[in-house]
């Protein structure tokens, strides 16, 4: 089958739904400022509703591997996305919103009745974001939504640690996993999050040493990965095995670790921190477009510093700057 998707990318399909609030909406909704809180259902409908009564509301279809996959196509490459949405309307726009954005997008709704994930982020006048998360759908995700011809057309699929939680998550991912490796193609993992990492060291251990030959990280989840907190002991526990590893360190750059060297990537020069939010993300979009485009690995690496250095000057995830353009056509 013909390789027409660079980067086909797997994971949750959030909306972000932002809106300004006075402090005091925080209070009436027992919300904690600043914090994350996941929510069920009619907490997250109620929620989204008092937004929607508080102000002006701004939808976004986001996710953490969705996001990467936007970064993706705004610099020029093929990308595509497997998430799970529900039958409403949240769901609609969420596969359209991909689209939008150039992001190829197929996944069937879910037949179970349970509404879309959302993100409600409520943001008081100090531009502090208090998040509640209602993961929705997503928790239907399993093995048939992993599409064999879709995987099949692409070069590197891209896993996102967030959404391996369940047996039946679990399952799906090492299925894509297999069928990636027999049509051909790449398999990328991120590992997203601590947390994530504490609670399913086993199964990414035995997935990215195994399965996975590209792993993101940043330092803290590759140390959480490895129960060390030195990184050079971290890399090493790696060498010599199956992936290549990006380990992202903030402003010290990133590290990217091959079977033959270790490339010490330089972070892309900034004005201003604004928002941190998305900054793995869009690291990981540079650096799968550019190996799509041929660069080799300290090019891909600083390209990925070009885009995260770009999110986190504006609020939001998803890249705003036409950086996008120039950082393509630089490493042309």
């Amino acid at each position: 089958m013909k390789k027409d998707i660079d980067i086909l990318g797997i994971g949750n399909a959030i909306m972000d739904i932002i809106s300004p609030v006075p402090d005091t909406f925080l209070s009436a909704q027992s919300i904690e400022r600043g914090s994350m809180t996941l929510v069920d259902e009619p907490r997250a409908l109620a929620l989204n509703g008092a937004l929607e009564k508080a102000g002006e509301i701004r939808e976004i279809a986001g996710g953490s591997a969705a996001n990467t996959m936007v970064g993706i196509a705004g610099l020029g490459v093929r990308a595509a996305y497997i998430g799970k949405v529900g039958k409403d309307g949240v769901g609609k726009r969420l596969a359209q919103g991909y689209r939008d954005a150039g992001v190829e997008f197929s996944t069937s709704a879910t037949k179970s009745g349970t509404a879309s994930a959302r993100c409600m982020i409520a943001v008081t006048p100090d531009g502090e974001r208090s998040m509640s998360t209602f993961l929705g759908a997503n928790s239907d995700f399993g093995v048939s939504d992993v599409s064999k011809s879709q995987i099949a057309r692409a070069k590197t699929i891209y896993l996102e640690g967030y959404l391996f939680d369940s047996d039946e998550q679990k399952a799906a991912y090492v299925k894509a996993a297999e069928m990636a490796q027999a049509s051909g193609g790449q398999v990328a993992l991120t590992l997203s999050d601590s947390f994530c990492v504490a609670r399913h060291r086993a199964g990414f251990r035995h997935l990215a040493e195994h399965q996975t030959d590209i792993l993101f990280a940043n330092e803290d989840e590759l140390l959480a990965l490895y129960e060390t907190d030195r990184l050079d002991t971290a890399l090493d526990g790696l060498t010599g095995m199956r992936p290549v590893v990006c380990v992202t360190r903030g402003d010290k750059g990133s590290v990217i670790q091959t079977k033959e060297r270790r490339y010490l990537v330089p972070a892309a020069p900034i004005e201003k921190i604004v928002d941190t939010t998305g900054a793995g993300d869009q690291y990981a979009a540079g650096v799968l477009a550019g190996r799509a485009m041929g660069m080799d690995w300290p090019d891909a690496g600083y390209l990925g510093s070009l885009a995260a250095s770009e999110v986190i000057q504006h609020y939001g995830a998803r890249p705003e700057s036409s950086i996008h353009e120039i950082a393509a056509f630089k490493f042309k």
